[in-house]
């Protein structure tokens, strides 16, 4: 039931921002779980909460799969590097940098640094520098998937110029491919706790439907709120706990 939660709510943070695995992942390693087994065991939630959403958006009408794909072909490819980095992780060093991305990545949010209007027609432009991006956004998906979506979202709004909701529509197709890429590595090399990651996917996948479903209703607004509060919520957990 505890993992249910910590779905629910990542789930939803996930979709509309990012940063929720942040709940998720501390609550199995407080279960007994090993870091890199919980950091793959979080995957199978992940990819439960992405195709819920992905159905979420489709179901209303946001999609340009031809994009999400491409994107998320350059960013399985960073993702399988970065499993392979992700399943020896460990150590102080790694929060702290981290929180620092964080933060860069919030004032840079917060003060508008480089905006540019959001496409009037949800075409995205600068696509080769963003689908060069995306291998780094995917690296670090694949090394520890916690805030990749913080990572995600202002590549695709400030360099790709994709208003917040399309943002999220492409968001959750990459994690999805990308996910399943750094799943397969992760199993291959620890033992994945399945039977908790179905308990938590379930979590995760009613979090994401939720999550959807806010972004289109609510828009822009929320999703700068839930942006810039998981953010700060990161930053503090990673530098001071």
């Amino acid at each position: 039931m505890l993992l249910f939660a910590a779905g629910v709510a990542s789930g939803w943070i996930n979709v509309l921002a990012g940063g929720g695995s942040i709940l998720a992942v501390p609550i199995m390693v407080f279960l007994g779980l090993p870091g890199p087994v919980a950091n793959g065991t979080n995957r199978i939630g992940i990819i439960a909460q992405n195709l819920v959403a992905v159905y979420g958006f489709f179901r209303k009408g946001f999609s340009d799969f031809k994009l999400s794909a491409s994107l998320a072909a350059c960013a399985s490819i960073g993702a399988f590097f970065g499993a392979n980095l992700g399943v020896r992780l460990d150590g102080v060093w790694f929060d702290r940098t981290l929180a620092l991305i964080m933060l860069g990545i919030l004032v840079i949010m917060m003060t508008g640094a480089g905006q540019k209007p959001a496409s009037e027609t949800g075409k995205a432009r600068n696509l080769i520098l963003g689908h060069i991006l995306f291998i780094g956004a995917g690296f670090w998906g694949g090394f520890i998937q916690i805030g990749v979506g913080l990572i995600q979202m202002p590549i695709l709004n400030r360099v790709m110029g994709l208003d917040l909701v399309r943002v999220n529509m492409h968001k959750v197709f990459v994690a999805l491919v990308f996910s399943i890429v750094s799943l397969g590595v992760f199993a291959s090399q620890v033992k994945i706790e399945w039977v908790l990651g179905i308990a938590l996917a379930a979590g995760y996948a009613f979090g994401g439907w939720l999550g959807a479903n806010a972004t289109i209703e609510k828009g822009a607004p929320l999703i700068k709120r839930v942006f810039y509060l998981a953010l700060v919520a990161m930053a503090i957990k990673l530098l001071f706990f």
